[in-house]
């Protein structure tokens, strides 16, 4: 399901920036280095967790939203999870959800990383939003991530009517990390028999442990998130499988073969970062197995700039696409 370039494959200079999203690059990489290596796990932990946090009045919106908190059951036999909910407030039918998973790389982030702009979305479409807080690697490798996180997608789909969630209009949502998760999780839910989904976003996906792809050579020390970070986040996750022979679908969605019976999927990721080929290697599988997928690739995006850079043009057509899509399948 990758673009593998072959050993005499030549791949050319990286994609530019978009010049204002290069601005702002500059900026973001003072504080957020190109490349991650494991020594640096903790301390990003800690410079994640600090800039995304967020206090309940934040997250309601003046009002727009009754934030929760609920310690759920996990995986059978794994530890209790949380979930962060935010429900409309007064909603009088049942509304739409986002079922959401945060990112950073498999080994960082918590419940309220990318918050806001799902809560921007939520608005947009009426729908609620449940974070998950899921285990992280290298203490939890695979498949403690994605089980939790399909476990906290079945809660929901269980307890639909007491968070008046219409259980036919839930949506798995994730970005970068959480993109391969949410990924992973609609294939479960595939292969499990259910619960059932509306579709899939996926933000700039983290799909391919294989790190191979001509994007990943092409972006070597560039933006927020290249090789050397890919292969942290990976051998975290899968140790010494990364890149072997038996890692599993649920683990690196770009390994699944049999792409059929899918929730409709929104891909969306930049044309100058790492998962740009991964990502459209995996729409085109969709369609390959006769489904439904919409695939943007930004131009001169870096990894995440939408929410790096929210204010830029090519940022704002990339946030206006996401509820416009939803609109539509819901």
């Amino acid at each position: 399901m990758t673009v593998t370039p072959s050993s005499d494959a030549r791949v050319g200079p990286p994609p530019p920036f978009d010049p204002e999203l290069a601005a702002a690059l500059s900026v973001i990489n003072e504080v957020v280095p190109t490349s991650l290596t494991p020594d640096m796990i903790e301390a990003r932990r800690q410079t994640s967790a600090a800039a995304s946090a967020l206090s309940d009045e934040e997250l309601s919106r003046e009002g727009a939203f009754e934030v929760s908190e609920r310690t759920v059951p996990g995986p059978a036999g794994e530890p209790d999870i949380t979930l962060l909910i935010c429900r409309p407030a007064d909603a009088p039918v049942p509304t739409p959800a986002i079922y959401f998973i945060h990112g950073g790389g498999m080994i960082t982030g918590t419940r309220y990383g990318g918050m806001p702009d799902m809560l921007d979305i939520a608005l947009e479409v009426g729908a609620a939003v449940v974070s998950v807080e899921y285990r992280l690697a290298p203490e939890h490798p695979h498949p403690a991530p994605v089980e939790d996180c399909y476990a906290g997608l079945a809660w929901v789909a269980a307890n639909a009517a007491e968070l008046n969630v219409d259980p036919g209009r839930v949506v798995v949502a994730g970005i970068s990390a959480g993109g391969g998760l949410a990924a992973g999780v609609a294939l479960m839910a595939r292969d499990r028999g259910g619960p059932a989904l509306a579709g899939q976003m996926l933000l700039c996906p983290m799909l391919d442990d294989r790190n191979d792809t001509p994007s990943a050579v092409q972006m070597v020390g560039l933006g927020i998130w290249d090789r050397t970070s890919n292969r942290t986040g990976w051998t975290a996750l899968l140790g010494d499988a990364r890149g072997g022979p038996d890692v599993s679908p649920y683990a690196a969605p770009a390994r699944a073969t049999d792409l059929s019976g899918l929730p409709p999927a929104f891909i969306d990721v930049g044309s100058a970062e790492t998962f740009r080929d991964e990502d459209v290697a995996y729409a085109s599988a969709i369609w390959r197995a006769g489904g439904q997928a919409e695939l943007h690739v930004w131009p001169g995006g870096f990894h995440g700039f939408s929410q790096f850079a929210p204010h830029a043009a090519v940022s704002q057509a990339a946030k206006a696409a996401r509820p416009a899509w939803l609109r539509r399948i819901l």
